[in-house]
């Protein structure tokens, strides 16, 4: 299964020059707990993004440069190579970031997104999910706190299955 896992504003910001731009720590939490032991595969400037690569988990990064290498990650040129890089029986998350998520939502099974109730300026954005494409399954709304200065909902969106014509 390929599960899409993001953070995202009501006008589907992302975050701006390769960063978020909020920060909620339970979404963190979520994102650990769902991920680790997983493969996930991001963008290359996803990957740059992080102080060093996430413990527990296999990196798969997807970049177009020739040369480019990681340490102790898997490095492919495209999609599908990043999917075929997965154990077939196990859940696989894209993590980002935007170019990557709009790329693989044709193939991906699940989405796990938080949904952060505030606009924001951005560059990079996750794409729009088409209630005829997808099923909500799950929604739980989180009020922001003294650690999260925003409402947000953690949503769970699962593929509808398309019925022959």
């Amino acid at each position: 299964m390929i599960t899409m896992i993001a953070a995202a504003a009501e006008n589907r910001a992302l975050g701006k020059d390769n960063q978020l731009v909020w920060h909620l720590p339970n979404d963190f939490k979520r994102f650990k707990s769902l991920t680790t032991g997983h493969h996930i595969i991001m963008g290359r400037k996803t990957f740059e993004s992080f102080p060093k690569p996430l413990p527990n988990r296999t990196h798969i990064i997807i970049t177009r440069q020739k040369d480019y290498k990681a340490e102790g990650c898997i490095v492919v040129d495209s999609i599908e190579k990043a999917i075929e890089s997965c154990p077939k029986n196990e859940e696989a998350f894209i993590i980002g970031g935007g170019e990557i998520y709009n790329l693989t939502l044709s193939f991906a099974d699940k989405i796990e997104l938080t949904v952060v109730h505030h606009n924001f300026e951005a560059d990079a954005f996750f794409p729009e999910i088409k209630t005829d494409d997808w099923e909500l399954i799950n929604s739980d709304f989180q009020s922001k706190d003294e650690k999260h200065l925003y409402d947000y909902t953690f949503e769970t969106y699962i593929k509808k299955q398309k019925t022959p014509q």
